[in-house]
């Protein structure tokens, strides 16, 4: 492997790590909004949307594992830390 084609990758895969992670951080800003302005944290449609973004993260996390751009350990361990930060911020509520 050249140097050249080392450097693109790990370009990628810091790209790719930015982009979930930034993706994760939006879902959990959404949730807050939800939980600190609105009288009913279980709204069923506002909990689908979240599922649905739930969802479509863990499309993109699994793109990134077939792309090669990010490990399955990375990729799980980004989906499991946004269910943990979703799951406190509702047991606080």
């Amino acid at each position: 492997m050249s140097k050249r084609w080392y450097f693109i990758n790990y370009d990628l895969h810091e790209k790719a790590l930015q982009l979930l992670n930034n993706d994760s951080k939006k879902i959990v800003k959404l949730m807050e909004v939800q939980l600190n302005n609105l009288s009913l944290p279980k709204c069923p449609l506002y909990e689908e949307v979240l599922d649905t973004l739930i969802f479509g993260f863990s499309c993109k996390i699994d793109f990134a594992v077939q792309m090669g751009l990010i490990t399955k350990s990375k990729g799980t361990k980004l989906l499991h830390d946004l269910e943990k930060k979703l799951s406190a911020l509702y047991s606080n509520f």
